[in-house]
Parts: structure tokens; C-alpha cells; sequence
């Protein structure tokens, strides 16, 4: 592991320099390298893509784990809010191993950082498919949800934010939170029944999680 991020820093630089006119720029730092958009990498990028992998396949014993420690880098960058950084960890996290749920989360949460809710979307879809027992998961497709409900005032949104708490209160039921922001949801819509029993619940698991005023 000592070896491998100054060579990648190596192969990226070289990757900078080497591209033709004919290679699609800042591909990189597109989801999936562009791959739902339709975007296509030219020969250059796909020799760099294997070297990559050759790489990684000589520092671990299965792709899962590089791909496993990308996704922790790409993590810790985008919570220091380094998001071009962050993407391109988990795309190559996605080259390594296309299977691990948290890449497209990662995606999704870094376009709702920049404000592209409605983008997140697929990406949020997709990692649901691949794992819907994450309670963390399913609140920051709440909120995702949320977001495009207040952009488009389109009700369906707001719908399907309050289905997604459920299903998170559902994974993680002593969470105060996940009740709070229950709670908001409903008194958005009006139904104030159903906010005053969630309000409730918030209150036995937390008297602090809502403020009341």
C-alpha cells in the first residue's frame, strides 16, 4: 500500500499529459466516467485504466480490497468538501469493483453537494438495488428527495422522501432523527396526525431532536 499512491500520482500525471485531442476531457470527474451520459473513453484512457487495475492487482490479493480502499479515500475527500478528488477515488473504486453499493452513493451524494438532486437520482437507484439495508443510505435518498420536492413542488417527491424515511426508521428505529425529519415532512404536508405521532416518538427517543418552535 506504501507503493501505490505515489505510483497512481505518477500515472496521473501521465494520464494528464498523454491524452490525444480525441479523448473526452475531465472525464473523470463524471460519475462512472460519464458512462449514463454516453460518454466514451478513447484508447489513451483505457490503457490507463489498466494499468490502474494491473497496479492495484499487484498491491492486493482481491480488486474488492483496492476497490474497498478507494471508496474510503473518496469518502474522507468529499467530507473535506475536495469533490473532484472525491470523484475520481470512487471511479476508480468502480473500475475495481463495480458491485460495491457505496461508490454510487458516494456519487450520489457528491451531486447533491453541488445542487444536481434530480442527476443523484439514478445513482441513489442504484445502490438500493445492489444493497436497501443501509438506514444511512436510504436517509440521504430521503433528503435527495426532498430537495428536488422543493425545486419542482412536485408532490410525488415529497412522497417518495417520506417512503424513504420509513424505510430508514425501519432499518434504524431508535433513531431520533429519522423521526424528526419525519415529523417536518409530514407538517409540510399538513397531515398533522401523522406529525403529531411522530413528534412523539422523537420526543421518547430525544427531546432535543426537534425543535418545537
Amino acid at each position: 500500500m506504501k507503493r501505490l499512491l505515489p505510483l497512481l500520482a505518477i500515472l496521473l500525471v501521465f494520464f494528464g499529459c498523454a491524452q490525444s485531442q480525441d479523448c473526452p476531457e475531465n472525464i473523470n470527474k463524471l460519475p462512472m466516467y460519464g458512462k449514463l451520459s454516453n460518454l466514451k473513453k478513447c484508447k489513451e484512457q483505457i490503457a490507463f485504466d489498466n494499468d490502474f487495475i494491473a497496479l492495484v492487482d499487484k498491491q492486493y490479493k482481491k480488486r474488492e480490497q483496492g476497490a474497498d480502499h478507494m471508496v474510503m479515500r473518496g469518502w474522507q475527500y468529499l467530507r473535506s468538501q475536495k469533490l473532484d478528488t472525491a470523484m475520481m477515488r470512487f471511479n476508480q473504486a468502480w473500475l475495481l469493483d463495480s458491485t460495491n453499493y457505496q461508490i454510487y452513493w458516494g456519487y450520489g451524494d457528491l451531486l447533491g453537494m453541488q445542487k444536481l438532486f434530480k442527476q443523484s437520482i439514478p445513482y441513489f437507484e442504484i445502490a438500493l438495488k445492489i444493497n436497501s439495508k443501509d438506514a444511512k443510505l436510504w436517509q440521504d435518498v430521503s433528503t435527495t428527495y426532498g430537495n428536488v420536492f422543493y425545486e419542482t413542488r412536485d408532490k410525488k417527491y415529497l412522497d417518495l422522501a417520506i417512503n424513504s424515511l420509513k424505510k430508514a426508521i425501519a432499518l434504524d428505529p431508535k433513531n431520533p432523527n429519522l423521526y424528526g425529519q419525519l415529523t417536518a415532512a409530514y407538517s409540510y404536508v399538513m397531515q398533522k396526525d401523522s406529525a403529531q405521532k411522530y413528534l412523539k416518538l422523537t420526543d421518547k427517543l430525544d427531546p432535543n431532536a426537534v425543535n418545537q418552535k
